[in-house]
């Protein structure tokens, strides 16, 4: 069980980076497979954030192509978006204590945490850094994997 980061997946979506055929290959064998993987739905609009955004990405997409995109990852057998439930709020309040200095956009990655604990799910594939301050996380960089 493992959730899929928004960097991973852009990485995925762009021809033009050097990463690409790593990341696109992953990504194709985690769609076929039937064991569970996630995403959650920030990390699904960080995706369609950066690939159509034309100062991030190098060959900004149409929003309908991103989420065409997302939906045929959506349709993988093993695939599922994980939500907050009951025990979120408390869980975050644990992190902002634990982790006093986080800020700015450090709280996309936290609020991802949170909800990966609140499912009791560990592992994230991500090229983010930012999640190696959680080390209840175990955090594996795709290109550094190969």
């Amino acid at each position: 069980m493992f959730v899929v980061d928004s960097m991973v997946l852009a990485i995925a979506a762009d021809r033009g980076d050097p990463s690409h055929g790593r990341c696109r290959d992953l990504l194709e064998g985690w769609r076929t497979q039937p064991s569970p993987w996630y995403l959650t739905w920030p990390i699904i609009f960080e995706f369609l954030g950066l690939v159509t955004h034309p100062t991030v990405y190098r060959s900004p997409w149409k929003l309908d192509d991103a989420w065409s995109f997302i939906e045929a990852i959506l349709a993988a057998p093993g695939v599922e978006v994980l939500g907050t439930g009951d025990r979120h709020s408390e869980i975050v309040a644990d992190l902002l204590r634990s982790f006093p200095d986080l800020k700015g956009g450090q709280m996309i990655e936290t609020q991802t945490a949170a909800t990966m604990i609140e499912h009791g799910v560990k592992r994230i594939i991500t090229r983010d850094t930012v999640f190696h301050r959680f080390p209840m996380l175990e955090i594996v960089d795709p290109l550094r994997a190969a």
